[in-house]
């Protein structure tokens, strides 16, 4: 999926004698889950992945805040939140297991402490799509982090992955094009404006 070069890159993190925490950046649907669920295969499980979706505000205070059809916008997720676990997740490296929330779309809801981090793993990749963003809290963000990766797909294959997983979580074809027109595309010219932040572009090979 990715440039051999890269791949390598990740390999000898996976191996090395730190912790390395890579931000994986991309627009709705450009494949960040696909891609990291790839990776994770190729480094033998030598990685864990963090999604930033796991700090999605719960339904109920999204609701109350008057955000809940912006779901997924900057100002929708706890962000002070994700930044105390990158924390807690770099300073743990051979001290102890961390443990990360998940996002299940099937429930739109967060799970508390679903995903472990071992206390030797070497390579954490998180991903998301405000991690270059300067606004709604998340300026900060790359100080958590040791590199960042921008990852580019084709943009019709974009939007078709995008209808495609609304549908397959319950939206028809008509609402699945409405969220997309109203919401996410409004998201994605914002996190593509943050693309020339990223260490690296990456291209997804199709």
């Amino acid at each position: 999926m990715i440039e051999d070069s890269a791949l390598e890159q990740l390999r000898q993190w996976s191996e090395g004698d730190n912790r390395y925490i890579l931000g994986i950046i991309g627009l709705p649907g450009a494949g960040k889950s696909t891609l990291t669920d790839w990776l994770k295969k190729q480094l033998a499980e030598k990685i864990v992945v963090i999604p930033m979706d796991g700090f999605h505000l719960a339904n109920n205070q999204l609701k109350r805040l008057g955000r809940l059809q912006r779901k997924g916008a900057p100002d929708t997720f706890d962000v002070s939140g994700y930044h105390a676990l990158l924390h807690r997740v770099k300073q743990a490296y051979q001290q102890e297991t961390v443990y990360a929330p998940s996002f299940h779309r099937e429930i739109e809801e967060s799970i508390a402490g679903e995903i472990a981090v071992p206390a030797d793993t070497r390579l954490i990749i998180t991903e998301g799509n405000y991690l270059l963003s300067e606004e709604h809290g998340w300026a900060a963000t790359p100080s958590f982090l040791d590199r960042t990766w921008f990852i580019h797909v084709d943009e019709p294959q974009r939007l078709r992955q995008l209808k495609r997983r609304h549908m397959e979580f319950g939206r028809s074809e008509q609402e699945a094009e409405q969220w997309i027109a109203t919401t996410d595309q409004p998201n994605a010219e914002l996190i593509k404006a943050t693309a020339h932040r990223a260490d690296k572009q990456i291209f997804i090979k199709q």
